[in-house]
């Protein structure tokens, strides 16, 4: 992976600015992107509440970063192709 793709740390100071409304576009925006790639679960929320200030999203209490990266796995997978083999 290169630097320009490195993935998004659950610390990283830059997720805690993100809104309980940004991150529920952001799980809107991942959940679209995944049906179209077959990636399916039932909900994924921001009930989970907040560690050290940063949102976390119900589908693992997962933090904003988890989020983030698939974004950006699907968003590759999407212009470029799968990374990976099926």
């Amino acid at each position: 992976m290169s630097a320009r793709h490195s993935p998004i740390a659950p610390d990283d100071p830059r997720t805690s600015a993100y809104s309980d409304a940004e991150v529920v576009e952001l799980l809107r925006e991942l959940h679209a992107a995944g049906q179209q790639l077959g990636i399916l679960w039932g909900s994924a929320t921001t009930l989970a509440g907040r560690v050290d200030g940063r949102i976390l999203i119900d589908f693992g209490n997962a933090p904003v970063s988890t989020a983030l990266n698939l974004l950006r796995l699907l968003r590759g997978a999407a212009t470029e192709g799968p990374a990976w083999d099926s």
